[in-house]
């Protein structure tokens, strides 16, 4: 990975952005940096730490293209306003959330979830004129317990793997 100064690091970038607007990803990873020169681990010394890291600024395709800058705490916001200017500019090919789609869905959702949820009354003769219905909801008795039934062991295994995970992250 290579250094380079502010105004190469957003030219290179903007050339970036360029060449995957088609078809392609970049990566761009910000993080403090605290490299003295060899393998350090940070300190924690408390709210009295008033040494100021700089900010190493990375890009990546995934590829072959991988550069970086450091960003001191004084040219911070110059560069800052640079750089969100760029991404500004180079991410108009981003596609909108079709949000009718997810209400849809949601109001679909909620309607099954109170379908399964609402209680059936079973009423009606058991000859004659009512026979139907009633054999209607009958159907939908047993269908609905099933829904419930099946809902039930989902959560029951959705628990078991949470406590599974809990388990494996304390080892």
């Amino acid at each position: 990975m290579t250094v380079v100064d502010h105004d190469t690091f957003l030219k290179n970038l903007t050339a970036l952005f360029e060449s995957t607007k088609e078809r392609g990803s970049i990566w761009l990873t910000h993080k403090r940096l605290t490299h003295d020169g060899e393998d350090a681990h940070m300190k924690s010394e408390g709210p009295s730490d008033t040494h100021e890291y700089p900010c190493l600024v990375r890009v990546t395709n995934g590829k072959a293209v991988k550069f970086s800058t450091t960003v001191e705490s004084s040219e911070l916001i110059k560069f800052q306003t640079h750089y969100g200017a760029l991404l500004k500019a180079s991410m108009t090919t981003l596609r909108k959330r079709d949000k009718r789609r997810e209400k849809l869905r949601a109001e679909e959702a909620a309607k099954r979830k109170k379908k399964m949820t609402e209680p059936i009354v079973l009423d009606g003769s058991k000859r004659g004129k009512g026979r139907r219905q009633r054999q209607r909801k009958i159907n939908a008795l047993i269908k609905q317990e099933g829904s419930q039934k099946k809902f039930q062991e989902r959560e029951e295994e959705r628990k078991k793997a949470e406590v599974t995970v809990k388990e494996e992250s304390r080892d």
